[in-house]
């Protein structure tokens, strides 16, 4: 069973560790464990039930009445109010708290209802990322676990791959050709996922090659594909120093005056020398820019 300390508890959560305090001394709810050194520490359903809590007192519920509440009863009103259009940090919140339950049911509900009110790109950029991010900082400090972050690329990964199956694609030979992948070693296939949905939204004929492709296999996939546009995404920290320039220059030159449009974590942190036919994306609301309407207003400029 995992232990928590109020630090972590405050970053899980998003409660001030004064006011976790204040709500054991003056309501005596939550009162946690001691260690041996009279230290505070949380377990798995402490937090579940300080989860519960935030969520009701965000929404009106004052700390004083939910005192007097029976936990069932407290589980209850939360698992309510999930079920309505709660605000975007409440939504944060309750998906945080499918995680720690590893409840694909509530988490998937959630989803799917800011899918509904708010579309799938909005809720990739307000909801799932802002998500990802957190668990990310979570991970970083060891409270997250690995299995957490399986449970939610699993999840999302069937979302996202849905919500490509709905744009009904088809190819048009009036947009542009687009090769996507991941270079070798990297296997974080759901960034590849959100820009192959992002630029079938925007019209474009999708060749997807996937994860984990060796610059061999690009390269032979270009030759038959024929793209007007490549795009891939350097998110592995393998790609630091000269090794991710070097990779970027072999990819340019070999693919001629073809435009290679490049994105992700290491980009951002490494400064580079780029081709004359390489351009960084720095943000998906960005990509519209980068391609002209369509392959026919091209041919009449």
């Amino acid at each position: 069973m995992a232990k928590y300390s109020i630090n972590d508890v405050e970053k899980l959560c998003g409660i001030k560790a004064h006011t976790l305090r204040i709500w054991e001394k003056r309501f005596g709810i939550v009162c946690p464990k001691r260690t041996v050194a009279n230290r505070r520490f949380y377990l798995d359903d402490d937090l579940r039930l300080i989860l519960n809590i935030s969520l009701l007192n965000r929404n009106g519920y004052k700390i004083s009445k939910i005192a007097k509440m029976q936990e069932l009863e407290i589980r209850k009103l939360a698992a309510e109010l999930t079920e309505v259009n709660l605000d975007l940090d409440d939504h944060i919140e309750a998906l945080m708290f499918a995680v720690t339950e590893l409840n694909d049911y509530k988490f998937s509900k959630i989803i799917d209802l800011r899918i509904k009110n708010n579309g799938f790109a909005a809720t990739i950029n307000d909801t799932i990322y802002p998500l990802m991010d957190k668990m990310t900082i979570l991970w970083i400090d060891g409270i997250v676990k690995g299995i957490h972050d399986v449970f939610v690329n699993n999840i999302i990964k069937q979302k996202t791959l849905a919500a490509i199956d709905h744009l009904c694609s088809r190819y048009n030979p009036d947009s542009y050709k687009v090769m996507i992948f991941l270079p070798k070693g990297d296997s974080y296939e759901l960034s590849l996922l959100f820009l192959h949905y992002f630029l079938q939204v925007e019209g474009m004929n999708i060749m997807n090659l996937g994860s984990d492709m060796s610059i061999e296999s690009v390269l032979e996939a270009f030759d038959i594909y024929q793209p007007d546009y490549i795009f891939t995404l350097f998110n592995d920290s393998d790609f630091y120093g000269s090794k991710l320039q070097t990779y970027i220059n072999r990819l340019s030159f070999s693919i001629s005056d073809v435009p290679l449009l490049i994105s992700g974590n290491q980009i951002k942190k490494q400064k580079l020398s780029l081709p004359c036919n390489v351009k960084i994306l720095e943000k998906m609301c960005d990509l519209k820019s980068q391609f002209k309407i369509n392959k026919s207003t091209d041919c009449k400029d």
